[in-house]
């Protein structure tokens, strides 16, 4: 035998990174593995292999089919409204919240929302805003109008009940990154003679704008699979027929997993390429952290 110890294993995977902190993320990695690269890769190589023609088939068929492919558009004007009103409204609300004494119980009542889910708001929604709803009853009884408002199965129920829904989630994210600013910044500004519109350009927004950038981009995700609201309160078979939509009846109406598939790429690329620019483009604004910081 040499006269040298050999080194233990785990000395010589720590050596290389593979410490017992590093061991730990291997069940976090397993489980994106399981749940979310697998599925992907299938669905990618699924969507090559058509009941019908070559490798390209369901991605030309879609792009030849003005009733498939506009759906791209009809998602991106649902989505794109009513993630730009959530987060451009959650900045002030959220300036606001972090000064008040009761926080927590005005953050809670907030989310209440986010608890409900989908579903559920869109049955709320149907009872209030429907043609004899609360609203519309109360228009007619007070004479502002002499029919009911159709804020149902168009484009105008599925923004709301994103709005309702996608708000509290916005605005959680936009609290996280206010009350991560130091607040001696604004304080040595209102000393050097700042007014609030100025402290807020110059300042707050610059520190915020990476922050607002990501949170664009998850409450964008969000809206862009809208499906329960698009059914429920819009109207699936004309001018809220989403993208989702499109590849649900794909699946499970004509029973082609390959062109479904093919859609649920096309969907996942859209985001992708939207988020891409989005964070891309936040460099022009500002290239520090995504807070000033609190010490």
């Amino acid at each position: 035998m040499s006269g040298v110890e050999a080194i233990p294993l785990r000395l010589r995977l720590a050596q290389r990174g593979f410490d017992g902190v590093t061991l730990l993320v291997l069940p976090a990695v397993l489980f994106v593995l399981v749940l979310f690269i697998y599925p992907f890769l299938y669905g990618l190589v699924l969507s090559f292999n058509p009941a019908k023609g070559g490798a390209l088939a369901n991605y030309a068929k879609f792009f030849a089919d003005p009733f498939l492919y506009h759906t791209i558009t009809t998602t991106l004007v649902i989505a794109i409204p009513v993630t730009v009103l959530n987060v451009v409204a959650s900045v002030p609300v959220a300036l606001r919240v972090r000064r008040m004494r009761r926080q927590r119980l005005l953050t809670t009542i907030l989310v209440v929302p986010i608890t409900l889910g989908t579903v559920l708001v869109a049955e709320g929604l149907l009872n209030y805003l429907g043609p004899r709803g609360w609203l519309n009853r109360f228009l007619i009884s007070a004479g502002l109008t002499d029919s009911p408002l159709r804020l149902i199965h168009n484009y105008w129920g599925v923004f709301l009940s994103l709005v309702i829904t996608g708000f509290p989630f916005t605005f959680l994210l936009t609290l996280s990154y206010v009350t991560g600013v130091d607040p001696s910044l604004e304080q040595a500004a209102s000393m050097l003679g700042a007014r609030g519109r100025s402290r807020f350009a110059r300042i707050l927004l610059p520190l915020l704008m990476p922050g607002l950038v990501i949170t664009f981009c998850l409450s964008f995700v969000q809206a862009f699979s809208v499906f329960p609201s698009a059914v429920l309160l819009g109207d699936p078979a004309s001018n809220t027929r989403v993208i989702s939509i499109a590849a649900y009846q794909a699946a499970f109406e004509d029973y082609d997993y390959s062109m479904a598939s093919a859609i649920a790429m096309l969907m996942a690329l859209v985001q992708v390429v939207i988020v891409a620019v989005l964070l891309a483009a936040q460099t022009l604004f500002y290239r520090g952290p995504a807070a000033g910081g609190k010490g």
